[in-house]
């Protein structure tokens, strides 16, 4: 039974770094092939970006998340070494509870994992598996793996028939140590830099599993493995396809190094394009690669965000990512503890209201009194729709963020803490809450400006992240 894919999401962040950017600051610049990159912003990380990817996914297939049996999440660098990220990622998506779920991670081959075990999911039992990936690499400052690191993240909804059907598929894999690597508590990821055996590995991988194909493929667009913007084209021959094939797919040349998601991304890229049948070739070192062959049949649901409009000078591209701030400071920060936290995942994930049992008011959160009738009785839950209208708004300056907002805020610089009217899903009601601003600049954000939602990283206590609604222009 072939698995079906039937709705695509993609997403890469606003964020841009050029190759001139950090000529200019290096003297060189040793990502070949790439011109600029997306870049995280400091409240963003591969959870978050596997959300926005998955959410499009969703709304393009039309696909109700309560519904999905199947749920895989890749990432070559996910956001916690240890913690199984899908238990967060499906509350966030409002995937059922009981849904099986499986995590991919230490290689940039985990994309291409989750979709096979995504199919093999739905040969089973599964009605509708959700595949997502979404990596931000990062390498030492003055290495070649950092300038390439970019971010980016795609998603699958898969079903038994759809208009892209995955055909075929083979894997491969060969022992080549130290091509890429990252060791345990590293934060970078490295490379012995060895040319010659780099390329051995990455063409006789890719060949291999090409060569495991049953069927010989003749792929209108090729989207193969892009640790930078040329060595794609220089397995060109080994995966049996042309440079023209594979720039028809590429990302990299404007995204850069996307890790696990690089591959999906371009999949993703090329169903949207429309073209008809997709080579799909990853690479993982150690060394292994997979090959997919996808036919669409028609046009492919699709729904992405992979425009930047925000370009970045090398010293911001630090700042973003961290790397000339000290950290937030000791003490003084408004302590929530994780299991009171969690009691609130359903507003913040899930912009979970209440409406009061005596007199029909929302309330968020749905707790205490009711703010309208001051009755205490129980709440019925109402899911808002994400969607609303600032009703005031200030801008957070240096030294007037709280103390567990101050590392986020010496990183983004300035932003926007609004009041903002949530609506319901018809739109006839809405409800108060505050919330932070996010992708954009606090300059964008206006009272009686349309915003919508997005989940983002809030901020980290006793080394445990939180995540949360933040909203952003209604449209970015």
């Amino acid at each position: 039974m072939t698995a079906a894919i039937t709705g695509v999401g993609a997403y890469a962040p606003r964020f841009r770094i050029t190759a001139e950017a950090f000529e200019e600051a290096w003297g060189q610049f040793q990502a070949a092939g790439v011109t600029e990159k997306a870049v995280p912003a400091a409240d963003e990380d591969a959870l978050t970006m596997a959300v926005e990817a998955a959410r499009r996914a969703l709304a393009a297939a039309d696909v109700d998340p309560g519904t999905v049996d199947w749920l895989g999440f890749a990432s070559s660098r996910p956001p916690e070494a240890e913690e199984d990220l899908t238990a967060r990622l499906g509350a966030m998506l409002a995937v059922s509870e009981s849904a099986t779920r499986q995590l991919f991670v230490g290689s940039t081959r985990a994309g291409t994992r989750a979709l096979w075990a995504g199919a093999d999911a739905l040969a089973v039992d599964a009605g509708t598996a959700l595949v997502v990936a979404a990596d931000a690499p990062r390498g030492d400052p003055d290495d070649g793996v950092d300038h390439a690191a970019g971010a980016g993240a795609a998603a699958f909804v898969l079903e038994r028939d759809g208009p892209a059907a995955i055909v075929d598929r083979a894997e491969y894999a060969a022992p080549y140590p130290g091509t890429r690597f990252r060791t345990t508590g590293d934060e970078a990821t490295q490379g012995l830099g060895v040319t010659q055996y780099d390329r051995q590995a990455f063409t006789e991988t890719i060949g291999g599993a090409v060569a495991g194909l049953e069927i010989e493929p003749e792929p209108d667009a090729a989207a193969i493995q892009a640790p930078d913007g040329k060595l794609p084209y220089r397995a060109a021959g080994a995966a049996g396809v042309g440079t023209d094939e594979i720039r028809a797919a590429a990302t990299v040349h404007d995204l850069g190094d996307l890790g696990a998601a690089s591959v999906p991304v371009s999949l993703a890229t090329a169903l949207e394009d429309g073209y008809g049948t997709v080579l799909a070739v990853s690479h993982g070192s150690g060394a292994g690669a997979d090959a997919l062959v996808v036919e669409a049949d028609g046009d492919v649901p699709t729904n992405t965000a992979l425009e930047g409009h925000d370009p970045l000078s090398y010293a911001e591209y630090l700042r973003q990512r961290g790397v000339v701030t000290t950290g937030p400071p000791s003490g003084g920060g408004a302590y929530v503890s994780v299991p009171a936290w969690r009691r609130s995942l359903p507003q913040r994930y899930r912009l979970e209201a209440g409406r009061c049992a005596e007199c029909g008011a929302l309330s968020f959160p749905p707790e205490g009194a009711c703010a309208n009738c001051g009755a205490l009785a129980e709440y019925e839950p109402v899911e808002l729709a994400g969607t609303g209208t600032i009703e005031a708004v200030t801008t957070i300056s240096q030294g007037g963020a709280p103390p567990e907002f101050a590392e986020q805020q010496a990183r983004s610089g300035d932003y926007a803490a609004a009041i903002v009217a949530l609506e319901t899903d018809d739109g006839t009601e809405t409800v108060s809450a505050p919330a932070m601003g996010t992708g954009a600049a606090p300059d964008d954000f206006a009272v009686g400006d349309r915003i919508e939602t997005t989940i983002r990283r809030v901020y980290t206590q006793e080394g445990v992240t939180r995540y949360g609604f933040k909203v952003r222009p209604a449209g970015e």
